[in-house]
């Protein structure tokens, strides 16, 4: 996000390269945060926005997927948090819940809530009853806030659950309280869509007055629905925030991207988000994997674009 010192502020998730990509992300991720003084950087890590606090605490162990909005003159970011025993994967998976600090600045310090602002669905047969994490939050036109994210479904028997979908929750003020909308959102038609686990995952979402005034969401096409790349980035529009359809053109990007030097790269764009200048969005930033002999590795890539 850029601040109000007219610096970029970065907020990424990070786990030691000995824990590998799972478990490492469930139980040892944490959310820090670097500054640059130019869109593309280079950024530089400044500190642990959102350490662990102790297993007591509903994100005690674990900080992740970050999402920045700055509005009215404070820095609030959303982000999974949970907690468990150290050990078990299944267990700080499915204790994901959704979360909101704010600040005064964006290096902190941070004032984290005793609750999660989103929490599962007491009904076992809901679509967000086990888990719900990966929060996409924008202003609304009327000050308030508009909040996505992601849900896996209990299944009795199944420690991990079943479907990943998302859904759309609305608030006054960033730190809730959030009212659940009904229904799914990003959904693909047809019935063979209906069958995968996964269809969209991790939508960037924001309002845009000087695009038609309406709401857009890049996201991961999972399997290839929205754009026909599996793996790639969709776009889709809303006219409300709560019912979404891929736009007209959705194909942000296929399942590679290029480097900078003119090679293509090996690995598909995860968690995209968008950092806006003026209202323009300037650059598309996402996280891309590494695989190297000792271990997973990821790295945040960006792609500009316009003229630098």
């Amino acid at each position: 996000v850029k601040g109000a010192d007219g610096r970029y502020h970065l907020f990424y998730s990070r786990w030691p390269v000995s824990k590998g990509f799972a478990p490492g992300w469930a139980l040892w991720s944490e959310i820090a945060y670097a500054v640059a003084d130019k869109p593309l950087g280079p950024y530089a890590h400044v500190n642990v926005a959102l350490p662990a606090r102790g297993r007591a605490f509903w994100d005690g162990t674990t900080t992740h997927n970050p999402n920045i909005l700055f509005k009215s003159g404070k820095y609030y970011l959303f982000y999974m948090g949970n907690t468990g025993d150290g050990k078990s994967y299944p267990m700080h998976r499915n204790n994901q819940r959704i979360g909101v600090a704010v600040a005064d600045k964006p290096e902190g310090p941070w004032t984290r809530l005793d609750k999660p602002i989103l929490d599962v669905s007491a009904d076992k047969a809901a679509f967000d009853s086990l888990c719900v994490t990966n929060p996409g939050a924008t202003e609304r036109p009327d000050g308030g806030i508009l909040l996505i994210y992601k849900a896996v479904e209990y299944v009795a028997g199944k420690p991990m659950g079943g479907k990943v979908r998302y859904g759309v929750a609305l608030a006054d003020q960033p730190e809730g309280p959030y009212t659940k909308m009904p229904g799914r959102v990003f959904e693909a038609e047809g019935e063979e869509a209906k069958k995968h686990w996964m269809l969209a995952e991790d939508p960037y979402i924001w309002f845009s007055k000087r695009d038609g005034s309406r709401y857009y969401a890049v996201a991961r096409d999972v399997v290839g629905s929205f754009t026909g790349a599996s793996g790639g980035l969709a776009l889709f529009q809303s006219e409300d925030g709560l019912q979404w359809k891929a736009a007209t053109h959705p194909k942000v990007l296929g399942a590679h991207f290029t480097w900078a030097d003119g090679k293509e790269s090996d690995d598909k764009i995860e968690r995209p988000a968008l950092l806006f200048d003026d209202g323009e969005p300037v650059a598309l930033f996402g996280a891309t994997d590494g695989y190297q002999k000792n271990g997973r590795i990821s790295s945040n890539v960006h792609i500009p674009l316009r003229a630098q």
